[in-house]
């Protein structure tokens, strides 16, 4: 059985993770996209001008099972050195510890590149994205009621971070 390996995302990626992301976007309060988005939607939510923010995808045995995104928190200079990520991973992935590998990548990138504090924006019900965040040592630090709506339902995110 081969390790799982990440790699910066390209072009010849994108299609895959629309998949992934369409996917959670479709069935899931994981986003709050409630619409399938098009490789244009897609390329702009994961390819940035800032080159200290990246996308990795997440391979194994030539497969692409997910992939985590460091993005920028607010545009304004003093937020520089903090940082927002998400992992999404294929359905068939969950639960196998390939979150918490992710989250480990996107940390060693994130102290490599000089940034303070990593935030996970999560939506309040999504349990399992809550518990890999919390386990990988991440606190909450904000909840916002009721501030998105999705199939036909008021939702909370909550908002946990990690000082690298």
């Amino acid at each position: 059985m081969s390790e799982y390996n990440f790699e910066e995302i390209n072009e010849r990626h994108l299609s895959e993770v629309l998949e992934i992301y369409n996917y959670y976007a479709l069935n899931t309060t994981a986003t709050f996209h409630a619409h399938a988005l098009s490789i244009d939607q897609m390329r702009e939510l994961v390819f940035f001008e800032n080159p200290g923010y990246k996308t990795f995808v997440i391979n194994k045995d030539g497969s692409i099972c997910g992939y985590a995104v460091i993005t920028q928190h607010k545009n304004r200079e003093a937020y520089d050195g903090t940082a927002e990520v998400m992992v999404y991973l294929k359905p068939d992935y969950i639960g196998k510890g390939l979150g918490s590998s992710a989250i480990r990548y996107i940390e060693e990138y994130a102290k490599s590149n000089a940034f303070h504090v990593l935030l996970a924006v999560i939506c309040g019900e999504n349990d399992k994205s809550i518990k890999l965040f919390e386990k990988n040592g991440y606190t909450k630090c904000a909840h916002y009621k009721e501030v998105g709506k999705k199939f036909d339902r008021f939702l909370d995110v909550v908002s946990y971070q990690k000082i690298i």
